[in-house]
């Protein structure tokens, strides 16, 4: 059974629950919040081992400048960042899984929304070193 904590920051509550259920059902410790604000919040109290964060949220770029945020910071810049978006379904912009960089957008990887429960799982298992 897996020990890890993952942080789930995205405003859509069906999503919420959907990750959650998939990542609970493998041992995983889940917690969640529902914008940057909350989810900073959660991440001081929790201290995840990953978080999954939504791009667009109270704004179009919130979760980007979450990330960058997080990534910023000597106390949570090792966490790593899988983000979770529907950008792509919204805007036709497509972020592959090696994008990202370290000034605009770092983040360890990125899946489209919705996304299967098997893709979700090996990514999180990868960006935790489990797989």
């Amino acid at each position: 059974m897996r020990q890890g904590k993952i942080l789930i920051i995205d405003d859509d509550p069906d999503i919420t629950e959907a990750v959650k259920i998939v990542l609970e059902n493998r041992g995983y410790e889940v917690y969640s919040a529902l914008d940057g604000g909350e989810g900073m919040k959660r991440l001081r109290e929790v201290r995840p081992d990953l978080i999954l964060l939504d791009v667009m949220m109270r704004t179009s770029q919130e979760g980007f400048e979450l990330s960058r945020e997080l990534k910023h910071s000597d106390q949570y810049k090792d966490i790593p960042i899988l983000m979770l978006t529907a950008v792509k379904q919204r805007t036709g912009l497509d972020f592959k899984p090696e994008a990202g960089d370290d000034a605009w957008l770092p983040a360890d990887g990125f899946l489209d929304k919705p996304v299967r429960p098997d893709v979700l799982l090996e990514k999180v298992e990868g960006l935790l070193g489990e797989s």
